[in-house]
């Protein structure tokens, strides 16, 4: 999809804008692989909506997220979607252990990505050690995603949600006030739950006063223990 988006203004997908790399950022300096990715690739910007890969493409290039949001999803053949993964500002998605995407990504948010030939950060890896043991932490840290996820099968709605906004408010900072990219829709694609399910779930944890709902999109934890009882 990549330089098919570059090359061809006639596709029907958005156009988006591509330039070098900016100084390497201060969160780039602290992971020897982003700051390798903001060395050796560009930037690219994605309206919201759109999609940066799609599943079954060849999968040539490597991504991290510097800001917006993406979701990974399958198309299931009853047309149900199911979401992979969330990836938030210092993520790095779209490594494969084979040559062709699993799933398709798609921009959540206006998001802006850096992206860099798979084939250049093996080579890189291939000399540097650091680099390697990035690349293998990244791999261990996707392979616990998917035994997470398997486990959600058999939690309850309350678990998976409490587990989930755990999951986000970690992720993003650690604080208590959870801002999430992603719409209830998305989020119940991802919890395998229905919009309604989510909704009803979230308003259950806030009349505990586990949660505050302060926007749709805003998420206050009340209650961290209540919430890692659920998720336990």
């Amino acid at each position: 999809m990549l330089a098919q988006t570059a090359t061809h203004t006639e596709s029907s997908r958005p156009a988006i804008s591509t330039h070098r790399v900016s100084p390497v950022s201060d969160l780039a300096k602290q992971n020897p692989l982003i700051e390798a990715m903001h060395m050796m690739g560009a930037t690219m910007s994605f309206p919201s909506e759109t999609e940066i890969f799609g599943d079954g493409e060849a999968a040539d290039y490597a991504y991290q997220v510097v800001s917006g949001g993406v979701r990974t999803y399958k198309i299931l053949s009853d047309g149900r979607r199911q979401i992979g993964g969330f990836y938030l500002p210092g993520d790095v998605f779209g490594l494969e252990f084979r040559d062709e995407h699993t799933f398709s990504a798609e921009a959540i948010t206006d998001t802006r990505v850096v992206v860099v030939k798979r084939s250049m950060l093996m080579t890189l890896a291939g000399r540097d050690p650091g680099i390697s043991r990035e690349l293998l932490t990244l791999s261990g840290s996707e392979l616990r995603h998917v035994q997470t996820r398997m486990l959600l099968l058999v939690k309850s709605a309350e678990e998976r949600v409490a587990g989930f906004l755990l999951e986000m408010a970690e992720r993003a900072s650690g604080g208590n006030v959870v801002e999430l990219p992603m719409t209830r829709r998305d989020i119940a694609d991802y919890l395998g739950l229905t919009f309604e399910t989510v909704s009803r779930t979230l308003r259950s944890l806030a009349n505990k006063a586990a949660i505050e709902i302060a926007t749709p999109r805003r998420i206050v934890l009340r209650n961290r223990s209540a919430l890692r009882l659920l998720n336990a």
